[in-house]
């Protein structure tokens, strides 16, 4: 469905994306994650033809991205793009006419994207009184107007209550389950373990690392991670170190790699005299491997 070789892109001095590759296959969600400033607005933009790149291709349902590719992608962007005085239905119909759909075939369009979205029963009420999280379906809805085979959603949830956030994973699911292609950005990495089939860690430009979330976790040469609260850190290091377990730091709390798993007094043992406040088992999660990819530059790179 979107196959991206080779993009390159500067501003000025400053290159924004170095040698990007990214393959999203038709049917797929593929989640595109990033620290700020990474690059994932400008791969957006070219994505979308409103951005030139510099040198590199890409394709959208094999054909070069041309103008004509603006009507098999739909956008919905981190900021809602809704008349506020308009209804719901008149938003939609506003859309729907930009992108030249008329008389029945309009309506029926308006129709199915508002059922889609769970607004039918909204169709006429103002924007401006629909809660966040409606807001964010409709303009979820607006991408989806014209019906096109590439939705790019671009931090869907963001600023959601966690009730709304379901809704909207709810969508995305359905909406992939219609066989439409998307292209998800989220801070959110537990949305990312929850909705995509492949998973794309962006940084500086280029794609880091790159697969499912079983491949993604292969980064990481551990069966499970243990995190300890002690007041004798430099000891518990020394102690893991001797033993060959890497420690990191996850916020405050101290964790060890674990090369193979233990049983819970198996694990304390190994801490004998080390004073412990508390000791919990994880397995690894996409936040392991995002901060292990964007923060440790000695890591594996992955693709499939």
């Amino acid at each position: 469905m979107l196959l991206i070789e080779k993009i390159n892109k500067s501003y000025g001095k400053r290159q924004v994306l170095q040698n990007l590759n990214l393959q999203i296959n038709f049917g797929e969600i593929y989640g595109l994650l990033g620290p700020n400033g990474a690059g994932k607005t400008t791969t957006i933009n070219i994505i979308c033809n409103l951005l030139k790149a510099d040198s590199g291709t890409i394709q959208i349902n094999n054909q070069p991205v041309s103008e004509k590719s603006k009507a098999i992608i739909g956008v919905a962007p981190q900021e809602n793009l809704l008349y506020q005085g308009l209804s719901c239905k008149e938003n939609l119909n506003f859309f729907a006419q930009i992108y030249g759909l008329g008389g029945k075939l309009r309506q029926l369009q308006v129709e199915k994207c508002l059922a889609d979205v769970n607004l039918s029963d909204r169709a006429n009420s103002p924007v401006e009184t629909l809660s966040g999280g409606m807001k964010r379906r409709l303009n979820i809805a607006v991408a989806l107007v014209h019906q096109p085979k590439l939705l790019i959603l671009d931090e869907p949830t963001t600023g959601l209550d966690i009730e709304a956030r379901y809704h909207i994973w709810e969508l995305i699911h359905n909406l992939k389950n219609q066989g439409i292609t998307i292209l998800l950005t989220t801070h959110l990495l537990d949305e990312a373990e929850r909705l995509c089939q492949k998973i794309g860690i962006l940084k500086n430009g280029r794609i880091l690392a790159e697969g499912t979330l079983s491949e993604l976790q292969n980064l990481i040469p551990a069966k499970e991670i243990v995190t300890i609260e002690t007041e004798e850190e430099e000891k518990a290091i020394a102690r893991a170190t001797e033993l060959g377990f890497t420690h990191r730091r996850y916020g405050n709390k101290l964790a060890f790699w674990l090369p193979k798993t233990l049983e819970l007094k198996e694990i304390i043992a190994t801490f004998d005299n080390i004073s412990l406040a508390s000791i919990s088992r994880q397995p690894i999660t996409l936040e392991h491997i995002y901060l292990e990819v964007t923060k440790h530059s000695n890591h594996k790179l992955l693709r499939i």
